[in-house]
């Protein structure tokens, strides 16, 4: 699965949502911040994103690292809260 597949998966997955996504082919990152991950534990918030990936992840993706932030969260991480690709 390519880069682009995948941002664009979690982003139909979860309308309003900011993705930015790094891999090589096979071992993928991700940072997906959304208001939907309010009042959510970081379990329930992966499940999230998890969903958006339709069963992909563990055969087309073989490893997804997952970050997950609200927009207040990701604004006080980073300091913006739009991501740059």
């Amino acid at each position: 699965m390519e880069i682009d597949e995948i941002k664009s998966s979690i982003e139909s997955g979860m309308p309003g949502s900011d993705v930015l996504v790094d891999g090589d082919g096979t071992h993928f990152s991700a940072i997906v911040v959304s208001a939907e991950f309010a009042g959510k534990s970081m379990v329930q918030q992966h499940q999230l994103v998890y969903k958006t990936l339709d069963g992909k992840v563990g055969t087309a993706i073989h490893a997804l690292a997952i970050k997950t932030y609200t927009p207040d969260e990701w604004e006080k991480e980073k300091g913006f809260n739009v991501i740059q690709p």
